[in-house]
C-alpha cells in the first residue's frame, strides 16, 4: 500500500439502477424476495458502496494488492426505482495498518437513500488466494469424510 492513502481522500461514483439490481433479483430462489417491490435492493446498495470505496483505494495500492470488505454498518432510508441514478460519496476517514475505514453516503437524485461506515482490509492477492485454496481443499476433504458414512 502506498503512503498516499490518507484520511480525507474522497471519491464519487454514479450508477444508473437497472431492473436486475432490484429486490426480486437478489435471490431468485427466495419467494419472500420475489414478492417484494421492484426497488434498488439494500444488498446491491451495499455492493455499490463497496465498489466506490474500492475505486478510491485503487490508485493507492501496490501491484498485486487488492482489498476485501470486513465490516459494513449502513442504513437504507429511501426506496429507489429502476432508472434513477444513485451517486455514492466515499471518504477515507482512517487508515490503521492495512485496515481502511470509509464514511459512505448514497443519493438517488431525489432523496438521500443510505449512509454509514465501511471497512476494507488491504491484502496481497497471492497470499489471500493461497489461503483460500487451502480452505477450499479442507472443505472438500471434510465433505468427503462426512459423505463416507
Amino acid at each position: 500500500m502506498k503512503p498516499s492513502l490518507k484520511p480525507g481522500l474522497k471519491h464519487r461514483f454514479s450508477y444508473r439502477v437497472p431492473e436486475n439490481k432490484t429486490v426480486p433479483h437478489l435471490y431468485r430462489e427466495a419467494p419472500q424476495l420475489q414478492a417484494m417491490p421492484t426497488v434498488f435492493a439494500t444488498g446491491f446498495m451495499v455492493g455499490l458502496m463497496e465498489w466506490t470505496c474500492m475505486q478510491l483505494l485503487a490508485p493507492h495500492l501496490d501491484p498485486g494488492e487488492g482489498s476485501v470488505g470486513v465490516h459494513i454498518d449502513v442504513s437504507h432510508t429511501a426506496a429507489t426505482p429502476p432508472g434513477l441514478t444513485v451517486t455514492v460519496d466515499a471518504e477515507c476517514v482512517a487508515v490503521d495498518g492495512l485496515r481502511v475505514t470509509f464514511k459512505v453516503a448514497a443519493h438517488d437524485g431525489l432523496d438521500s437513500i443510505g449512509e454509514g461506515r465501511h471497512e476494507r482490509f488491504v491484502v496481497a492477492w497471492e497470499k489471500f488466494n493461497a489461503r483460500l485454496a487451502r480452505k477450499a481443499s479442507q472443505s472438500a476433504l471434510a465433505n468427503t469424510v462426512i459423505g463416507a458414512d
